[in-house]
Formats: C-alpha cells, sequence, structure tokens
C-alpha cells in the first residue's frame, strides 16, 4: 500500500506544473519516431524523427532529425550518447500569418540511467547541448526525469502508463528555457516495438502550449 501511495505521489509531482500553469494556451500535434539500432551488447545508434506541429497537422511547427553513437554499461542500467540534431523551425512573426524559418545545428551529450521501483520503471536523462542557431551560438542543459507503470501484473500485459517531467536551462538569460510535462498510454506490440498517445504541456515564462503526441519506439 505504502509503494502504491509513493508512486501517486510521484505521478502527482510529475503533473503538477499542468495544474498551476495559467497561462494562455493553443493545442498541436506531434508525430515522433524513435529508433534504436543495437550494434552490439554495448553499442547501439540512435535515430530519432519528430514533425510538431501547430495544428492537427499540416502546419509545420518544427522537424527534427536526431542521431547519436551510443554505449551501454553498469548492467545494461546506464547509457552515455554522442550524437547530432539538426532542427528546422518555422515561426510566426508577431500576430500576423507570416512565418520565418530557422535551421539549427546541434551537438549533444547525455547520461541516461534507470531504476525500478516495485513494477514501475523509472528513468533520469541528462542531457547537454551545444546549439548552432543561424548565426547565433547557444548551450542548454536539460533534465528528464520519466516513469512507466504498467497496468496490471500480469505476464502478457501490453498497456502501460507513462508520464515524465523535462525542465531546460539556458547558459545564459533567462536561465530558464521551458518545461515539459507529459503523461500518456502505452502499448507494446512486441519486444522491439511500442507505441504511446499521450498529452503534453509545454510552457515558458509567459506563455505555454499544449500538444498530443503520438510516438513510436523501435528496437532493431
Amino acid at each position: 500500500m505504502e509503494k502504491k501511495v509513493n508512486i501517486v505521489a510521484l505521478i502527482f509531482a510529475l503533473m503538477l506544473p499542468i495544474f498551476v500553469q495559467s497561462q494562455d494556451s493553443n493545442l498541436g500535434n506531434w508525430l515522433i519516431y524513435i529508433g534504436n539500432k543495437k550494434l552490439n551488447s554495448k553499442w547501439n545508434v540512435h535515430n530519432e524523427v519528430q514533425y510538431r506541429n501547430y495544428d492537427a497537422i499540416g502546419d509545420l511547427e518544427q522537424l527534427l532529425l536526431r542521431t547519436g553513437l551510443g554505449y551501454t554499461f553498469n548492467e545494461k542500467k546506464s547509457n552515455i550518447l554522442l550524437g547530432y540534431g539538426y532542427i528546422k523551425s518555422e515561426n510566426y512573426t508577431g500576430t500576423t500569418n507570416n512565418k520565418v524559418s530557422v535551421n539549427e545545428h546541434r551537438i549533444f551529450q547525455q547520461f541516461i540511467s534507470g531504476q525500478k521501483v516495485g513494477n514501475v520503471k523509472l528513468s533520469h536523462r541528462y542531457r547537454f547541448e551545444q546549439r548552432f542557431v543561424e548565426d547565433d551560438f547557444k548551450l542548454r542543459f536539460r533534465y528528464f526525469l520519466g516513469l512507466k507503470i504498467p497496468l496490471s501484473n500480469k505476464e502478457k500485459n501490453k498497456y502501460y502508463l507513462s508520464a515524465y517531467n523535462e525542465i531546460f536551462l539556458n547558459s545564459k538569460t533567462a536561465i530558464f528555457d521551458r518545461n515539459r510535462v507529459y503523461g500518456g498510454l502505452g502499448y507494446n506490440l512486441n519486444k522491439n516495438i511500442r507505441f504511446e498517445f499521450g498529452y503534453m504541456n509545454q510552457f515558458f515564462e509567459t506563455a505555454s502550449r499544449d500538444q498530443l503526441n503520438m510516438i513510436a519506439f523501435v528496437t532493431f
């Protein structure tokens, strides 16, 4: 019983920023593919595509392509990775319907560690980014705390709940960049493929956006 209370408290802590957020919000949609190619028991190649829209689909907000080489250790509980990302953003100018394209090249290093509390899986991700945004250079740190909760203890259970909170911090003013809070329902198709459908709130200092996320995770 105590474990269940602790899990509920953790979920509430992850989702709390949604409840206290009072800024205006708009609904968008992110289509996400996250792949992992195992080269052997230690090395892996990460590949990722995100197609982000201002609305349901067709109004591009951002196209993100990311890849990297990772190394797993500590009895497969931890992974370090060096990666590269290309990001194309389509930003509206002011309150007009005009857009401006912004191109970004990004180098990043990350460390991921996992742990279990009962049947709940927790993951921590620390990511440091060097961002080349047009003619500007920026540094950013990100911390991600996620959890995955199976909906039953049966061996063949395929459904689970997923939640995370991720905070972004800049090296320059303003230090606070953004915060993302997510909750969703997941389905394990098999041991290599799973899908998630969820809701994410991303908020800044004076504004926020709501996103519907559809995610495919593939290991091959």
